[in-house]
Parts: structure tokens; sequence; C-alpha cells
């Protein structure tokens, strides 16, 4: 019997992230997320991965989301940020984008 070397595994192909918003052909360039913590815990919580043309309409979306949440004692929420979604990075590594959460703020569509 030959057995796989655990090194030897072989990874989920690449396959493209699609935009979350009904109906969008696009792939998706960012994640809105928000910064979560319990106070022993902390993690990006994902509101939305959209493309560039979708992203005020959800980034606006997300905002009214975290304004509803109600949390437990203990946990913090902080508001929603835009990342750049890039393939292999882990959500410590993403880079924020305040310059494309502004824009979101102000876009009439």
């Amino acid at each position: 019997m030959t057995r796989t070397p655990p090194t030897a595994v072989m990874a989920m192909p690449p396959y493209t992230v699609m935009c979350y918003r009904p109906g969008c052909p696009s792939p998706a360039a960012y994640k809105i997320a928000a910064r979560w913590t319990d106070g022993l815990t902390h993690e990006l919580k994902t509101y939305s991965l959209c493309c560039e043309g979708c992203l005020p309409t959800l980034y606006r979306g997300a905002l009214a989301k975290r304004a509803a949440c109600r949390l437990a004692p203990g946990e913090k929420l902080e508001e929603p940020g835009v990342y750049d979604l890039t393939r292999g990075n882990r959500d410590k590594q993403l880079k924020r984008r305040p310059e494309l959460e502004k824009a979101a703020r102000t876009d009439p569509g």
C-alpha cells in the first residue's frame, strides 16, 4: 500500500470568486468586512465579496447590517472596511482601502 506524504496532498484547484450581488457576472475584487473580537478571538467578519461596480451598494448595505447588529457582552465589532481581495492572502495580510470606503459612502449609485 502506497501512502501519499502529507506535503504531497493535492490542493483545491484555483477558481474565480464571483461578486455576491445577485445577477452580477463579475469576479470579486474586494472584501467588505469588519474586525470582530470577543476578547479572546479576533477575526474579520465578511459582509460581502464584490466587484468594483457593485462596491458602493454592497458597502452601504454592510454599514446598515452593522448598525443593526446586536453584540453580546464583551464583543466588539468595528465598522466595515473595504479590503483588496488577494488570492492566497490571509485576512491579516489584506490591504485596507479607506479611500474606497469614503468614495462608496458618497456614491449616489
